[in-house]
């Protein structure tokens, strides 16, 4: 199905998808992606939303890189978000909505980072409109290969 006719090049549109492929800015990705609305298009080496853990979420997001003090509970200082992470992350799950134990995304939710979890193709709809919104939201779609 074609999402947009046109597409800006500086922006990652997704401008079709099938049930085997995704295609961003009129380049078709066959397996597990995710990008930012800038940016470049990164592989993700996953089959299955089971298979996603809060690990790798930060990761994606750059969680991961926060330095924090180890004293810092004493005071119970809080990690900010860093400058560069997303507000929202559109995760879609392949063909149809797999939701996530809570606790893979409850550092991300502490952080002030939503997640929306969908099948991949309400997932590329949902990042268009999230996108050409101006908002700075995460799309990771699952492809289900088998």
């Amino acid at each position: 199905m074609q999402l947009q006719r046109e597409h800006h090049p500086n922006q990652n549109a997704i401008t079709a998808y099938g049930d085997d492929y995704i295609e961003i800015n009129l380049v078709r990705y066959v397996n597990s992606i995710y990008f930012l609305p800038e940016g470049d298009v990164h592989p993700l080496a996953l089959r299955s939303a089971q298979e996603i853990t809060s690990d790798e979420l930060d990761r994606i997001t750059g969680l991961d890189q926060i330095q924090r003090s180890p004293m810092d509970f004493l005071d119970d200082v809080q990690p900010s978000k860093p400058e560069h992470a997303p507000e929202l992350i559109v995760l879609g799950t392949g063909h149809k909505q797999q939701f996530l134990h809570p606790a893979v995304t409850q550092r991300l939710l502490s952080m002030g980072i939503g997640v929306e979890i969908m099948d991949s193709q309400a997932a590329a709809r949902t990042y268009n409109i999230l996108m050409s919104e101006g908002r700075k939201v995460l799309a990771i779609l699952i492809q289900e290969n088998p």
